[in-house]
């Protein structure tokens, strides 16, 4: 046990150098190696035998730790400074989030039909002109909140279109959509159905997706090995197994914590923000087109100034090491018993 800890803790600024720095610092867990590298989806994944490491258990242990104290923080007087802080600041996206998505998506869908080829994300590739221009259809939808259901209507229509192509386990990377879509459609019917808000619901779509994603760098960090030969400063110094399994763990905590409590997610959306705009200078205009939703999304959860109360914020202090424990037992068990389902792999 002495050994993987004597690696780890001269490790540990990985985690400070990602998250921390992550507005300058670009990292390879904001760029979606599907984009820029070859991967074969039915491949055989990593065993679990090779997931479930040391190291990998110690990370999780440090993000367990990062967890809990942010749940403290938000508790005391600091906390509440800090969320006081955060309202001065980004005011303008608590007023203007719903406009800032619509002009997002807006921009995104303009960008999928100029650029053409593609459904919903850069890696689904189609050959119908018809594609392009209902994206291109979705993007005016965008200029009106009475038009949002259509949106909402062609995003799903095109979802479909994808998960009849591709197949269910490859569209798992990309439950933001279904997301979006419920959101527009509520915006635009001015809908909470049971008290839950539209951006609660693109939240929790989002948090799915990047925690899925985290799971596939665990899975098959070989598919990213191709970038750090490109980009070989992504690793910060360090080997690109351990720097996988870092990148992954730091994914999915930032990802878990979009989940959490209004201090917690809107810390963790900066982080992630910052990650996914720092990586545009380095994976270029594919980059910043396939992330717009995602950061959109960001920006709303960062001007979310909702509040916690006192009951609640400490039944969540009390749940976060279990749920998180919880949480990420269940994306690596649905991940690999999914795959093994649809493809016949071994699990372990």
């Amino acid at each position: 046990m002495l050994a993987p800890i004597r690696r780890i803790l001269p490790s540990f600024p990985i985690i400070s150098m990602i998250i921390g720095s992550s507005l300058i610092c670009p990292g390879e867990a904001s760029a979606h190696v599907k984009w820029f590298c070859a991967f074969d989806v039915a491949g055989q994944p990593r065993g679990l035998e090779n997931v479930l490491c040391p190291d990998f258990e110690l990370l999780v242990a440090l993000a367990l730790v990062v967890l809990v104290a942010g749940c403290v923080l938000e508790g005391t007087p600091v906390g509440a400074a800090l969320q006081r802080a955060l309202d001065r600041v980004a005011g303008r996206l608590a007023t203007d989030s719903e406009l800032l998505v619509r002009a997002l998506c807006g921009f995104f869908f303009v960008a999928l039909w100029v650029t053409g080829g593609m459904i919903l994300t850069p890696e689904l590739k189609t050959e119908s002109s018809a594609v392009s221009w209902l994206q291109l259809a979705i993007a005016a939808t965008m200029l009106w909140r009475r038009t949002l259901p259509l949106a909402a209507l062609g995003i799903v229509s095109l979802f479909g279109l994808a998960l009849r192509n591709y197949g269910l386990f490859h569209l798992m990377d990309y439950p933001i959509f279904l997301g979006l879509a419920a959101y527009f459609a509520l915006t635009g019917l001015q809908r909470n159905p049971f008290g839950v808000r539209p951006l609660d619901v693109v939240r929790w779509a989002t948090a799915i997706t990047l925690m899925w994603a985290s799971v596939e760098k665990w899975a098959y960090p070989e598919w990213s090995f191709p970038l750090f030969v490109a980009h070989p400063s992504l690793l910060l110094g360090y080997d690109d197994e351990f720097f996988m399994r870092a990148a992954g763990v730091i994914e999915f905590t930032l990802s878990f914590a979009l989940l959490w409590t209004p201090l917690v997610r809107r810390a963790a959306a900066i982080m992630l923000l910052g990650m996914f705009l720092s990586a545009i200078p380095e994976f270029g205009k594919l980059d910043a087109i396939g992330h717009a939703p995602i950061i959109a999304v960001m920006l709303a959860v960062i001007g979310d100034n909702v509040s916690a109360p006192l009951a609640s914020r400490k039944w969540s202090l009390a749940l976060a090491p279990a749920c998180f424990v919880a949480a990420l037992a269940t994306f690596l068990a649905l991940y690999y018993a999914l795959h093994a389902l649809l493809f016949g792999t071994a699990i372990i």
